[in-house]
């Protein structure tokens, strides 16, 4: 079972990464708050893992905190979440609101995640209420270098992470246009959060 690995970033987008390990390339799929603190193609990487087995598939799930993968593994604990869909939830909410719905048991605003719904939020908040008081203190936001991206670049990358989060494309290509429109410098780290801030209203 895959707990952690270290090697090269060979390739990153929103949604997966490759990290080469040794002269193998491990697959793995993460949530945005872990893309925003990836370092650059060919640096060096770490990621907290989680070994996803069954008997036609064998699926890695990489965070880059302990945290992340903690309220992960407490969301596939739910019934009905599976790893892709709990992956969604962190991705579509962010870990500070997320824990932060959960304790005031705002379940709408998990429910607006696609793929969610009202039951399934509903029962997020009602089961992991008593768990996730803990992990609050845990939650450390770190520091991140704005970096330019040309237009065209950060448009389609945007684009595919919020079409792979499960937003139709016209909403997620007007969300990002909306974005653009006032601030066609911004980098992708805050055109994701402002364009997912659209689509939950």
């Amino acid at each position: 079972m895959i707990a952690h690995l270290t090697g090269t970033l060979f390739n990153k987008n929103p949604q997966s990464v490759i990290v080469d390990t040794a002269g193998v390339g491990y697959h793995i799929f993460i949530p945005l708050s872990t893309f925003y603190q990836l370092p650059d193609e060919m640096e060096k990487v770490s990621l907290y893992v989680y070994t996803h087995v069954r008997k036609d598939m064998l699926q890695l799930f990489g965070f880059q905190t302990v945290t992340e993968k903690e309220i992960f593994l407490l969301l596939i604990s739910v019934s009905g979440i599976g790893p892709k869909l709990a992956l969604n939830i962190l991705s579509g909410i962010g870990l500070e609101d997320f824990l932060g719905a959960i304790v005031n048991a705002d379940s709408e605003r998990i429910a607006a995640v696609p793929g969610v719904g009202k039951k399934t939020s509903q029962r997020i908040t009602l089961e992991l209420k008593e768990k996730v008081f803990d992990l609050l203190k845990e939650i450390e936001v770190q520091p991140r270098e704005k970096v330019q991206i040309k237009n065209k670049e950060i448009f389609d990358d945007a684009l595919s992470a919020l079409i792979n989060l499960g937003y139709p494309s016209r909403s997620a290509k007007d969300a990002i246009e909306n974005v653009l429109h006032n601030d066609s410098e911004i980098n992708l780290d805050t055109l994701l959060k402002e364009a997912l801030r659209n689509l939950a209203r």
